[in-house]
């Protein structure tokens, strides 16, 4: 199923307004000018009506800490049902600062620099409402999470990419495009780390040479760092505004949802100097106000126990390593992921070109949801795949955030299938 709409349907609305550049942005226009829904609830869809197992989108299928479930059961029992205060708990503004400084050597103010948002999605949006307009542009690495383009389509900027390139070992950005991508139209550079859809975490020298290309253009830095306690094989995540003299000009971001396993609780955060936040919590309190209120001082109760997030990454380490292993022996080309919930694989041995269409094919198949990476690619005006787009086209994103009993049964079935298409 495509769930395209057809605009001339929309009357008045149609091809005009904000929502139709975050659809363009977001690549759901077709060349004839519907709009389709993405490709993640296609997937989604598919999962459901044919029974498939859904590696496609990466949410956990087991509950976060107990002692965090029953915090904030408590804090429902205690009557934290109302309106929190709209710059979130000072219980978990306070939990944040500490974490920060206890893990990067952050210094922060809880009061004036912290900043509870309803998930990174919307620390996200409410930075881009904040700090782009129209004629700004942004730069982002190639693939992206969609809602980087989407909310810089909201803001009304102008969306550059540097590429990911593959590599045998993984994911690293084309450092050499970074001085004709960011230029002094450049107001923010967004990067991701540890990166979805790839995998890669960023050195400390790449991320010095983004922030070298930041002080020459005078611009600002936001990071989206929501896996950073999910990385594997003795890699260290490098925040950017631990670089020195980056903290002025850097709003990080992160949430509970994946370092917790409690994607539903859409507790997120940032953090950043005080004339920024300020900027961006003016936004943010007409877009939700506050929410999550039993949920925030639940996520406070354990923000501060490192051996959570400890105990997920190794797990999520070995489950990689079930999935990568048997994506190997299917066939795939296998780029093994050093943080996050997801593992590139590219179908070319197996004869694919089209990593849209085998995706298809492989739910109704072969019984196994992943999503095509070129969803993470631009898409241009004239409905063209950008050159990452080309590059990536037989690449496959799956997730290994699932029991290890249901990675075991996806590689059976990706196996098989994989072995008919020869």
């Amino acid at each position: 199923m495509d769930n395209l709409t057809d605009v001339s349907a929309l009357g008045s609305v149609g091809m005009t307004g904000r929502w139709f550049d975050v659809a363009r942005a977001t690549g759901l226009v077709r060349t004839d000018g519907s709009v389709a829904g993405s490709i993640f609830a296609e997937m989604t869809d598919l999962a459901a009506s044919t029974g498939a197992l859904n590696l496609g989108q990466g949410f956990p299928d087991v509950d976060g800490p107990a002692a965090m479930l029953d915090a904030a059961k408590a804090a429902i029992d205690a009557g934290f049902n109302q309106y929190p205060p709209s710059a979130g708990t000072e219980s978990l503004r306070r939990a944040v600062a500490d974490h920060q400084a206890r893990h990067y050597g952050l210094t922060l103010d809880p009061e004036s620099e912290v900043l509870v948002t309803t998930g990174a999605s919307e620390a996200l949006a409410a930075t881009m409402l904040a700090l782009v307009g129209p004629g700004d542009e942004v730069v982002t690495l190639e693939p992206y999470f969609d809602t980087h383009a989407a909310t810089i389509a909201l803001a009304g900027g102008t969306h550059r990419t540097v590429p990911m390139l593959a590599h045998p070992d993984g994911f690293r950005p084309d450092l050499d495009a970074l001085a004709a991508v960011v230029g002094p139209r450049t107001r923010l550079i967004l990067l991701n780390s540890p990166h979805n859809p790839t995998g890669a975490v960023l050195t400390r020298a790449e991320l010095e040479a983004f922030a070298d290309a930041a002080r020459r253009h005078d611009a600002l830095v936001v990071t989206d760092e929501v896996y950073e306690h999910l990385v594997f094989d003795g890699v260290a995540h490098v925040p950017m505004a631990s670089l020195p003299g980056m903290a002025d000009r850097t709003i990080t971001i992160s949430s509970a949802g994946k370092t917790f396993s409690v994607t539903g609780w859409k507790i997120g955060w940032l953090h950043g100097p005080s004339h920024l936040v300020t900027a961006i919590r003016t936004v943010k309190q007409y877009l939700t106000y506050a929410s999550g209120a039993p949920f925030q001082p639940a996520v406070a109760s354990v923000l501060g126990d490192d051996a959570v997030p400890r105990a997920l990454a190794a797990s999520l380490q070995g489950r990689r390593d079930v999935l990568c292993e048997g994506l190997d022996r299917a066939g795939f080309e296998v780029y093994r992921p050093q943080g996050t919930y997801f593992v590139v694989a590219d179908a070319a041995p197996l004869g694919v070109t089209d990593g849209v269409q085998f995706c298809r094919d492989l739910a109704r198949e072969g019984g196994v949801v992943g999503i095509p990476v070129a969803a993470f690619c631009r898409t241009g005006d004239d409905g063209r795949p950008s050159a990452v787009a080309d590059a990536l086209a037989s690449t496959v994103r799956f997730t290994f955030v699932k029991q290890e009993h249901v990675l075991t049964e996806a590689v059976d079935r990706l196996t098989r299938y994989a072995a008919a298409l020869r």
